[in-house]
C-alpha cells in the first residue's frame, strides 16, 4: 500500500542506532560522527517504488565523497519475505551499492525516526539536525516522470555547503513500512 512520508520536523536530532549490516558488521550512528552530513535511507528489496529509483539513488550518493549514507531496512520479513537479509544481499548485487545496509529486525529503529515509506529519506548536517525529509524527486512509478534525483541531490549539495534547504519539502511516497 502506497504511503507518503511523515515530514519529521526539521532540526529534529538524528535518532542513536547500532544495527546489523547485511555483511555481518555491526554499524552504529556514531560511526559517522566526522562526516559533514548523513544521510539515512529508509529501503527494501521488494518495494516497486525503491526499484523504480534504487539504480539512481546509487549513482546520487556516489557523487558526494564526503556525505555518509546508511541503508536501513526496517520492515518485517514475516510480512515481506524479499525484505530478509538474502532478499536484501540480492539487491546490492542487483544494484552496486556501497554504503552500508542495516537490519532493523525489531523496527525500532523505524520507529524512532518516523520512517513510514520506502523509499524514505532524512539528511542530517554536521551537527545531526534534519535538515531535509522527503522525496528524492519528482518520479514514482507510472508517473512519466524521469529519475533525476534532483530533490535529494539539492538538498545535499545544500547541507554539504552548511547552508539550509528551503521548504516546502516534498515528501516522499512508496510502500508502507511492513510493521511486525
Amino acid at each position: 500500500m502506497a504511503a507518503t512520508s511523515a515530514l519529521v520536523p526539521l532540526g529534529t536530532p538524528a535518532p542513536d542506532f547500532s544495527l546489523p549490516a547485511i555483511d555481518g558488521r555491526v554499524v552504529a550512528r556514531d560511526d559517522f560522527a566526522a562526516a559533514p552530513a548523513l544521510l539515512v535511507a529508509f529501503l527494501c528489496n521488494h518495494c516497486p517504488y525503491v526499484r523504480h529509483v534504487e539504480q539512481v539513488f546509487g549513482e546520487l550518493v556516489g557523487e558526494f565523497p564526503d556525505l555518509a549514507v546508511v541503508g536501513i531496512c526496517s520492515n518485517s520479513p514475516a510480512v515481506a519475505p524479499a525484505d530478509d537479509t538474502a532478499g536484501l544481499r540480492a539487491q546490492v548485487t542487483r544494484t552496486g551499492w556501497v554504503f552500508p545496509y542495516l537490519v532493523d529486525l525489531d523496527q525500532s529503529v523505524g520507529r524512532a525516526y518516523g520512517a513510514a515509506c520506502t523509499p524514505d529519506f532524512f539528511l542530517y548536517d554536521a551537527r545531526r539536525a534534519l535538515a531535509y525529509r522527503g522525496a528524492m524527486d519528482d518520479s514514482t512509478p507510472g508517473n512519466g516522470k524521469p529519475v533525476t534525483g534532483s530533490l535529494l541531490r539539492q538538498a545535499i549539495g545544500l547541507v554539504l555547503a552548511g547552508r539550509p534547504v528551503p521548504e516546502p519539502h516534498r515528501p516522499s511516497m512508496g510502500c508502507s513500512i511492513k510493521w511486525a
